[in-house]
């Protein structure tokens, strides 16, 4: 029987989803990160490297039986079909360890998904929340967190959704147009919220 509450937590990149998974953790939530899921498949040799590997060439596999991540995001990045053909192969995988991961698990669950739409894993969230900023501010966040130039940086937002696709099918919304104590504060008053639901 589930004896927890699921949230999915996602949002535009430079918006701030780990400055609010952070304060939800802090908070008392479960906190499970996709990408840390990720790596750890991608870290072993295991059925998700081969399937990649047999898509993308059995030579991403490293001698630790793990996946050169460098190789790899030269060809999946190559092209959109490519990229789409990683999220494909991939996301089954991600979706099965989160469950591993949920095993036993009570109370209010954070599962931190940058691609929690892309992935399907929505359909098994109680809720979803996005974190969005203005494009402006998030470029500038972007560039002075991974030192990245404007133009690339404008890249990187452009292939995500758009902020009316989050504001459409996220049930909550952090906004943070300002600074994180602001988002810090309202990610706690909908922490509140979200607890009163657990039963």
């Amino acid at each position: 029987m589930k004896r927890y509450k699921l949230i999915g937590l996602t949002g535009q990149t430079g918006a701030g989803k780990s400055t609010a998974a952070a304060e939800f953790a802090a908070l008392g939530a479960e906190l499970v990160n996709a990408d840390e899921l990720v790596s750890a498949l991608y870290a072993e040799d295991s059925p998700c490297v081969k399937t990649i590997a047999a898509c993308f060439g059995a030579d991403i596999v490293g001698k630790d039986g793990g996946v050169d991540r460098r190789l790899l995001a030269q060809r999946a990045f190559s092209s959109k079909e490519n990229t789409a053909l990683l999220g494909r192969l991939v996301h089954p995988f991600v979706t099965a360890a989160l469950f591993e991961r949920l095993r036993g698990k009570t109370g209010i669950v954070i599962y931190d998904a940058p691609q929690l739409f892309e992935s399907g894993a929505d359909v098994i969230c109680d809720r979803v929340i996005a974190v969005l900023a203005d494009e402006d501010i998030r470029i500038r966040r972007i560039i002075a967190r991974d030192g990245l130039t404007e133009q690339h940086a404008y890249s990187r937002v452009r292939a995500q959704y758009d902020e009316r696709f989050f504001r459409e099918n996220a049930d909550d919304l952090l906004e943070n147009n300002g600074d994180e104590a602001g988002l810090r504060q309202n990610a706690a008053l909908l922490y509140e919220s979200l607890k009163s639901e657990v039963k």
